[in-house]
């Protein structure tokens, strides 16, 4: 039995075999991958995200879609997720992961270990911020979640610290916040994301490195190192629940038709009624998001009825062809 290329534990519906549609996902032809890429890019300090992501654009002559998830400011480096083509349809969810960040904290006096230690305790947990008057989006007090504060070091006035948040928590704004409640101001001097949901610097690639495998394509022909530097699409979504879908039921779906219990062959075994799924082909390839109408063990022991309600399709249409009889309305 061929497996999706998806490291999870599966509940096996229907035991089917995948048919001669549609590519594994590092199988996909070339331009047709890189149509459905992602890159974990190492942003330098300098250019703003939106000049990157042209920079990106021009090395690859791209004529399609692409965009960056998780806006950097330009003197901040660090994990800038870059999508193209039909990833651009999970910009959203990309964007929302948590993130994680390295930074320097200047205290703008002198402020004793034990307090500093106690200021970043305090502000662990949901806090209050308005984004900055810069900002893109909307000034409204919200509620942001920092998950950890850990110092690493510090020297003089200097502070190393190690940041886990919610996505929408503005550092800079944070670190200010901590000066203000030591009582003494704060700024921030340097910063780093090195974690943006799945995606880590250890396992970013630089612009440098994008243009010399793109190069070598180029002069060769030879795509290892370009599918290398730029991802499938499907590592996106590797921390969402899964259903795996019968061949027949794929066509359906990309035209936004709900799933049906007969379509689905596996299902990951962590389903909530409610709750995000990514609905995958057999042979690994994400075809839409949709929210599940059912938990795993429903699903399981359902003959009939609706698995999901689908919110996004990612699939081109008519990859896989319509394989359903109308009047029976099987899948």
């Amino acid at each position: 039995m061929n497996q999706p290329e998806i490291d999870e534990e599966f509940i096996v519906k229907s035991l089917v075999e995948p048919g001669p549609y549609g590519y594994r996902p590092r199988d996909r032809p070339i331009l047709f991958y890189l149509d459905n890429g992602i890159i974990n890019l190492d942003k330098p300090r300098g250019p703003t995200s939106h000049t990157v992501t042209k920079l990106v654009k021009k090395i690859l002559e791209y004529p399609g879609k692409i965009g960056h998830c998780g806006t950097l400011d330009p003197k901040v480096s660090g994990v800038l997720p870059i999508v193209l083509g039909n990833t651009t349809k999970l910009s959203r969810i990309v964007a929302g992961s948590d993130k994680e960040y390295v930074g320097v904290l200047y205290v703008h006096g002198d402020v004793d270990q034990e307090d500093l230690e106690n200021a970043l305790e305090k502000f662990t947990g949901p806090i209050f911020q308005r984004p900055p008057v810069k900002s893109a989006v909307k000034r409204t007090l919200r509620v942001r979640r920092v998950y950890s504060i850990d110092l690493l070091e510090s020297e003089g006035r200097f502070h190393l610290l190690k940041v886990h948040v919610e996505s929408g928590t503005y550092i800079r704004k944070l670190f200010f916040d901590i000066g203000e409640y030591l009582g003494v101001g704060g700024s921030m001097r340097e910063l780093r994301r090195i974690r943006s949901g799945i995606f880590n610097e250890k396992n970013s690639v630089t612009l440098q490195q994008l243009y010399e495998a793109y190069q070598e394509w180029k002069r060769s022909g030879d795509e290892s190192e370009l599918r290398n530097v730029v991802l499938p699409l499907e590592v996106a979504i590797k921390g969402i629940p899964k259903i795996i879908i019968k061949d027949s039921a794929v066509a359906s779906v990309t035209y936004g038709a709900s799933l049906k219990v007969k379509g689905v062959s596996s299902l990951s075994k962590n389903i909530e009624k409610g709750k995000m799924v990514a609905i995958m082909t057999l042979k690994g390839e994400l075809v839409a998001i949709g929210r599940s109408k059912m938990s795993s063990d429903e699903i399981v022991s359902a003959d009939e009825g609706i698995v999901a309600d689908i919110d996004r399709v990612i699939m081109p249409r008519d990859l896989y062809p319509p394989m359903w009889k109308p009047r029976r309305g099987d899948e």
